[in-house]
């Protein structure tokens, strides 16, 4: 870099859920909620961010689901729902996003994702989000080991990748995934809708 200027982006790479996959447990498990706010309690506690990240990391969803099970014995039954309910936790893939997605493909950025989840679920992922295939690769943390933010995952995403960080932009909906990605090298946005991102996107001379 001269003068300060930022190298021309020439590179992507993407987080999923909930940045090209509109995938939330509400859609499923609002069904047995009459209460609005139990189903909240149910999602913070229950079905935890944390206990996710588990999956993601390779945990086998038996092994986890029964861990969960014991921890919260009243909520036994739902728990155990998981696996059967995750298909229904996907809607599909966020339309904003995908169209973004698509025109990168079609100016030849190369593209690239690099996600927290579980190798159980992804086939399910795979099956019915066509935006996918537009990925020259995915780096899955079940697969690796690790999850964002780690530092030891944006390292393997940028060696199996081939990826120069500072022509790469990073997108994530997490702030502290994308605060990471930032600490690697990444050109990083924060994910807030296709909108938005499409305006950081055009600031940045992609479509």
């Amino acid at each position: 870099m001269t003068g300060g200027a930022r190298p021309a982006v020439d590179a992507a790479l993407f987080d999923l859920g909930k940045v090209l996959l509109d995938w939330d447990p509400r859609y499923y498990y609002r069904r047995f909620f009459d209460d609005a706010q139990a189903l909240e309690r149910f999602v913070a506690e229950v079905i935890a961010s944390d206990w996710i990240l588990e999956m993601d990391a390779g945990k086998p969803a038996r092994e986890a689901i029964a861990e969960r099970q014991a921890r919260f014995p009243e909520h036994a039954a739902l728990i155990a729902r998981w696996s059967e309910g995750w298909p229904l936790m996907l809607k599909g893939e966020i339309a904003g996003t995908a169209a973004i997605v698509g025109e990168l493909a079609a100016r030849g950025t190369r593209l690239f994702a690099l996600t927290n989840f579980s190798a159980e679920t992804f086939p399910h992922a795979r099956r019915r989000i066509p935006s996918l295939a537009h990925f020259a690769d995915i780096v899955m943390s079940a697969e690796v080991g690790v999850v964002k933010p780690d530092p030891r995952i944006y390292a393997i995403a940028i060696e199996r990748c081939g990826l120069d960080p500072a022509r790469t932009v990073f997108v994530d909906d997490v702030p502290v995934n994308v605060e990471a990605g930032r600490a690697a090298g990444f050109v990083a946005l924060h994910f807030t809708s296709a909108e938005r991102l499409r305006a950081d996107f055009a600031q940045l001379g992609l479509p």
